[in-house]
């Protein structure tokens, strides 16, 4: 994913940074532990698509 559109992505539900998981599958929200999938390159950042995510799992 581009560092670019990284920089200027936020999480929908408390605006707050967004972070590439390891494997680029995901932008992972640290403050509400959400994990957004990414399809075809393209974030998908509806909240109802979102996962649970844990930062402890890495």
């Amino acid at each position: 994913m581009d560092r670019k559109l990284l920089d200027i992505l936020a999480c929908p539900q408390c605006k707050g940074p967004l972070q590439l998981s390891p494997d680029q599958q995901q932008l992972r929200c640290p403050r509400c532990r959400l994990a957004f999938p990414i399809r075809d390159n393209i974030p998908v950042l509806l909240i109802d698509e979102a996962q649970p995510w844990d930062p402890a799992e890495k």
